[in-house]
């Protein structure tokens, strides 16, 4: 009888607990990704699901529209994954950048509105790229201005969302110099109460503001 030999192949490790990467070669729709975020996701998921949708070319236009799904879970889990892949090489999605920031105002998820106001301040702070600079000099930020006003004034915003807001507008003080007046004006009426954080940065803030020589 001729004998049988079974050769077994060597263990290798497989990322089974994320389906999608599996199918690389299949475009992930909208739905699909949903379905990935649907239940709870950690930091490796948002690291993993980042990467295949950059090199699946995943629409960012869809992945903004998922930030305002009806569930704040979802939505939050999809702004998670925003900030990252935009952070990562924003001057890939410029073209985007305007419609972005257009749906700035629509924002009602305090999850959401911590990733978005990120992304805000690294993309207006001075390090930014060039071609991010000169994108933004096209656009019409006062909305932003106004939206990153109103959560620096509103108390349900969480202190994170304040901080980070207060940056923002910094940032955006050499573009309206009117910021810096009103905005040493709201950080000294948070400092009355505010949190550690909001005392801690207001202070910084007012010193940045008062040292500007256009101010």
């Amino acid at each position: 009888m001729e004998s049988c030999n079974v050769v077994i192949a060597p263990y290798k490790k497989t990322f089974y607990l994320y389906p999608l990467a599996l199918h690389l070669k299949v475009m992930i729709s909208k739905e699909d990704l949903i379905k990935q975020i649907s239940s709870t996701i950690g930091k490796l998921k948002v690291l993993e699901l980042t990467r295949i949708l950059k090199e699946d070319n995943f629409a960012l236009r869809d992945l903004i529209d998922i930030t305002f799904h009806p569930d704040k879970d979802i939505a939050f889990r999809a702004a998670w994954i925003l900030e990252n892949i935009f952070l990562q090489n924003p001057a890939r999605y410029e073209p985007d950048l305007e419609y972005l920031l257009s749906r700035m105002r629509e924002i009602k998820h305090p999850g959401c509105q911590r990733h978005y106001v990120k992304i805000l301040m690294h993309i207006t702070s001075s390090k930014t790229l060039p071609a991010i600079k000169i994108k933004l000099e096209t656009i019409d930020l006062e909305p932003v201005v106004e939206q990153c006003f109103d959560w620096m004034i509103n108390p349900k915003i969480k202190v994170a969302v304040k901080v980070f807001a207060t940056d923002v507008l910094f940032n955006l003080s050499n573009q309206y110099p009117w910021i810096k007046e009103e905005l040493a004006n709201q950080v000294t009426f948070l400092l009355k109460n505010g949190s550690p954080a909001i005392q801690s940065r207001g202070r910084k803030l007012l010193g940045l503001i008062s040292g500007s020589s256009s101010f």
